[in-house]
């Protein structure tokens, strides 16, 4: 069962993010992905936001991985690990090394591999990009893809009409995707969305 959400506003990206971040208890993984301009980084603004981290939440590309303290909404601390996969796992494989093995070579030289196998009791971890990770990664994981569909209302209408660079602005579609028992279960207790949605099977 995965969850279709759409998100009008950049406002409506950061209440999913926190919503999704007020029903954190620790020890869940979250991959991100989406084109750029997707709104990703807006949607960990608002993770963050819900988490009570007090610190910016920008994207981590140049230093791949940073690490945020907060609160969870029952008050206990919260410790965010906020990762960008972009640049992990290039095409420079040793001879006979895999994509797989290549990902998790590159986590663990970062300290991050047993972060991601399993989480702290109080840390969560949210990965940009994170969907080239998910063979390396648990098997319990929430998947967040967004969309930024183009609509082109002209009839005549062609592709130099429309925008190409990436915005802020404008509409999203992000699907939630739960792996494992207890993301099924999470989704299935997840009150309703802020943003307009439906779920789907």
């Amino acid at each position: 069962m995965h969850t279709t959400i759409t998100a009008a506003t950049a406002t409506d990206m950061r209440a999913l993010g926190a919503h999704l971040a007020n029903h954190m208890h620790g020890g869940e993984v979250i991959l991100l992905s989406g084109p750029l301009g997707a709104g990703k980084t807006t949607f960990a603004q608002g993770f963050g936001a819900g988490l009570g981290i007090d610190e910016p939440i920008v994207s981590p590309t140049f230093t791949i991985a940073r690490e945020l303290d907060g609160h969870f909404a029952d008050g206990t601390p919260a410790h965010l690990i906020h990762v960008d996969a972009y640049r992990l796992g290039g095409t420079d494989y040793a001879p006979g090394q895999d994509s797989v093995n290549r990902l998790l070579d590159e986590l663990e030289s970062l300290g991050l591999d047993e972060e991601l196998e399993e989480p702290g009791t109080h840390t969560v971890i949210l990965m940009e990009w994170g969907e080239q990770m998910a063979a390396a990664l648990a098997d319990e994981r929430l998947e967040v893809h967004i969309d930024r569909p183009f609509h082109v209302t002209a009839p005549d209408a062609t592709a130099a009409d429309i925008a190409v660079e990436p915005t802020s602005a404008g509409e999203r579609i992000v699907t939630l995707t739960p792996i494992g028992p207890h993301w099924d279960r999470f989704m299935h207790d997840l009150p309703d969305m802020p943003a307009t949605g439906e779920r789907q099977a």
